[in-house]
């Protein structure tokens, strides 16, 4: 697209940002539905966006709708000290949804730049789609999922509505595993905020449209994050029946990633069914397997986003000894250098160790830690980790609780979430 001259350089000279969108979007044939869809606004919003002249803009709707549609950001005044914020409040719903569209269209576009694949009939759709899902996983680490899940639900809309667009079956494909990928992530949000039943439809969503798709590794990586899920919602069989699946998806020649993962998940599978036994062999099996793939220093092939690792392990035998009891398998790690990185996460993991604490009679020390996992519980509204709070104060059963705990209940006691 000429950015350099002809209508698009006369709106912006003439101040008219919304102009500048409006013929962008049309230059990439898209509606003004998906366009909102993309940015967290209804369709009458991006109408009055591209018919709002040479009036005030808010400069994040602009910076979401120039990464999105990749228009130089000097063209819609956002370099060269033309910009002018609309003022809006910080808790409203609409502003929240327009900054997370913002802040992952920021962070996605200096990886969109290149050329759409000239195969992809989509206009090479379906890569920055997964680059959006991949943002918004970053931005997970540092969001509250309440806030995140409006702003995802629209870009799987946005999904939804470009493959029915598609008519080729490869570009159809190319879109079914995006879709799975954002699938899979809107079935974590859910989890975070505590609502299993969405996030089981939102993971058996996943692995149909990985299904769709045609890929067999993508298949298997969604069924085994599925059973993690129902591993820690303590469906032991459940879990390691959709293991084998996934193993069975892959067959004998998986990749050495997906081998070491899915050991790591049928411990924790066996350690919901109760089995310490078969829960360590797999431990050991998934530690050797990531300790290999360290010493390889390969990247993970996607759908891995993330580094499989001996830490990884490290942690994964954590939780299995919170869920069996065994406070040696808990304290026997670093734990310090475990708990690093995404707060929810470390959160999460820092509960692990205070159950491993009262299991071996240390109950200050576990509601020293429960309380400072509760304050990130609190902080980013997490309902899972406000439960998993309740599960760790629900194992200390006596009649005459000390100070540390009834403290700990007395705050306890005024979470709504």
């Amino acid at each position: 697209m000429d950015f350099q001259t002809g209508p698009i350089r006369d709106a912006s000279r003439a101040g008219d940002y919304g102009h500048v969108i409006e013929l962008s979007r049309k230059a990439r044939q898209m509606t003004q539905a998906a366009l909102g869809q993309a940015l967290g606004l209804s369709q009458s919003a991006v109408s009055r966006l591209e018919k709002r002249g040479s009036a005030s803009y808010n400069t994040d709707v602009l910076t979401a709708a120039a990464a999105h549609l990749q228009i130089p950001p000097a063209l819609v005044g956002l370099a060269d000290g033309r910009t002018s914020q609309v003022q809006t409040r910080d808790d409203d719903p609409m502003h929240r949804r327009t900054v997370l569209g913002g802040a992952v269209a920021a962070m996605a576009a200096p990886i969109l730049a290149p050329a759409p694949d000239t195969h992809d009939a989509t206009g090479g759709q379906a890569t920055p789609l997964r680059l959006t899902t991949s943002a918004y996983r970053r931005l997970d680490g540092t969001t509250p999922s309440r806030d995140l899940a409006e702003a995802v639900d629209g870009h799987i809309r946005l999904i939804q509505t470009i493959t029915r667009s598609t008519t080729s079956d490869a570009d159809r494909a190319r879109l079914a595993a995006a879709g799975s990928e954002a699938a899979s992530f809107a079935g974590w949000l859910a989890w975070d905020k505590g609502d299993h039943g969405s996030a089981r439809s939102w993971y058996g969503g996943a692995i149909k449209a990985a299904r769709t798709a045609g890929n067999a590794l993508l298949t298997a990586y969604q069924t085994g994050t599925l059973a993690q899920f129902e591993a820690h919602a303590g469906n032991g069989v459940e879990a390691l029946n959709l293991a084998r699946r996934a193993r069975r998806v892959l067959g004998e020649h998986r990749p050495a990633v997906a081998d070491a993962w899915l050991s790591s998940v049928e411990a924790l599978g066996y350690a919901a069914a109760a089995d310490p036994h078969r829960s360590d062999r797999a431990l050991t099996a998934s530690r050797a397997g990531a300790e290999a793939l360290t010493a390889d220093q390969e990247p993970p092939p996607w759908p891995w986003v993330f580094s499989f690792t001996p830490d990884k392990v490290a942690a994964c035998r954590i939780t299995c000894g919170a869920r069996l009891g065994l406070p040696e398998w808990v304290l026997a790690e670093d734990v310090e250098a475990l708990t690093t990185g995404h707060a929810k996460q470390r959160a999460l993991l820092v509960l692990d160790i205070a159950a491993g604490h009262l299991a071996g009679g240390r109950v200050e020390a576990a509601f020293a830690l429960a309380s400072r996992a509760l304050d990130t519980g609190l902080q980013y509204r997490s309902g899972r980790i406000v439960e998993r709070v309740r599960g760790v104060r629900r194992s200390l059963t006596t009649t005459s609780p000390p100070k540390v705990v009834r403290d700990f209940d007395e705050r306890l006691h005024g979470v709504y979430l």
